[in-house]
């Protein structure tokens, strides 16, 4: 395990440029993410689009972001297929039809995997909140903190499961299963969140300045080469080992700083970062040379080749 330290001055910096290079210009001429896309016929806001959202996000693990969103508007489009958005009728539909019609748009890379996911989300759901995740958050009196709490406690029996005479009688035998299964994870909970306040216009949700940030290899790529968290130790290894302490830095180097007209928060960077990494960083050659170092707007933050050459999910760094 590397020893980590983290640069609040760079960090706060870096917040700064790109918040608002991001809700202004873009960066690198853009800032249109891959969940913004809309199906036809469904109104920004609906109970219809908070399901395609709350559905589509649940399988975002390990997954090329805008393919999959993509293939959730071609699956929402096909009115043949449309009930996978639909709680109850997942809940009703054989395994086996789920993972064909999944499957039909690639909506599904990992076919048994991801519609297991999309069943057990979509049918706990239905079973306890009435088919509606607005049901969810309004439980929770809209705190993010209790919504993600929520996510992360609530199980059921697995059902496919094998009980002895005994077991059933020992409630502390039983083996339970997560009602939502990566949706409760440190990065899809608090993703979701976000999108449902900025996507889906939920402007009840309160709390999230105390969300962590939905790290993924793009955040980190981003945060490693910008040096707002790094190691003098050449460290080798997954990139998830820094995944903590980059959520530890963003909510520390975005305190006191203002977003417009109220405080920052770490998951107003969170975007920006992604975007940063998806057409920036993730774009550098196998030397460290950035393609595309002309353009960025924390260029002057940069740790260049030699300090931080993060590339795919291994990271190899040096700190200053």
């Amino acid at each position: 395990m590397p020893n980590i330290e983290i640069d609040e001055h760079r960090g706060r910096e870096a917040a700064i440029i790109l918040y608002h290079a991001f809700n202004s210009q873009g960066i690198f001429g853009g800032n249109n993410l891959p969940e913004n896309i809309m199906p036809e016929g469904i109104a920004r806001g609906s109970q219809e689009h908070v399901l395609f959202v709350t559905m589509t996000v649940s399988i975002d693990y390990r997954r090329d972001a805008a393919a999959m969103w993509r293939s959730a508007k071609a699956t929402y489009d096909d009115e043949e297929i449309r009930y996978l958005f639909d709680p109850g009728q997942v809940s009703r539909v054989p395994m086996a039809k789920v993972i064909e019609d999944m499957s039909k748009y690639r909506l599904s890379v990992k076919p048994i995997k991801d519609a297991l996911i999309w069943k057990t989300v979509g049918t706990s759901f239905a079973r306890k909140w009435d088919g509606n995740p607005i049901n969810l958050l309004k439980s929770c009196s809209w705190d993010a903190e209790g919504i993600l709490k929520l996510l992360k406690d609530e199980s059921h029996e697995d059902e496919s499961y094998e009980h002895t005479e005994q077991e059933h009688e020992d409630q502390g035998h039983r083996k339970k299963t997560s009602d939502f299964p990566y949706l409760r994870g440190d990065k899809i909970g608090p993703l979701w969140l976000r999108m449902l306040k900025d996507n889906c216009m939920v402007s009840e949700i309160q709390g999230l300045e105390r969300c962590p940030m939905p790290v993924d290899v793009h955040v980190a790529r981003a945060t490693i080469n910008m040096g707002v968290v790094k190691t003098k130790e050449l460290f080798q290894g997954r990139m998830e080992v820094f995944y903590l302490d980059i959520r530890r830095a963003w909510f520390r180097c975005v305190e006191g700083l203002q977003a417009d007209d109220r405080p920052m928060m770490a998951l107003d960077v969170n975007n920006p970062l992604w975007y940063l990494s998806k057409h920036g960083c993730a774009r550098r050659t196998k030397e460290g040379r950035c393609k595309v170092s002309e353009a960025c707007p924390v260029k002057d933050l940069c740790l260049g080749r030699d300090a931080a050459l993060v590339q795919g999910e291994r990271v190899n760094l040096l700190g200053e």
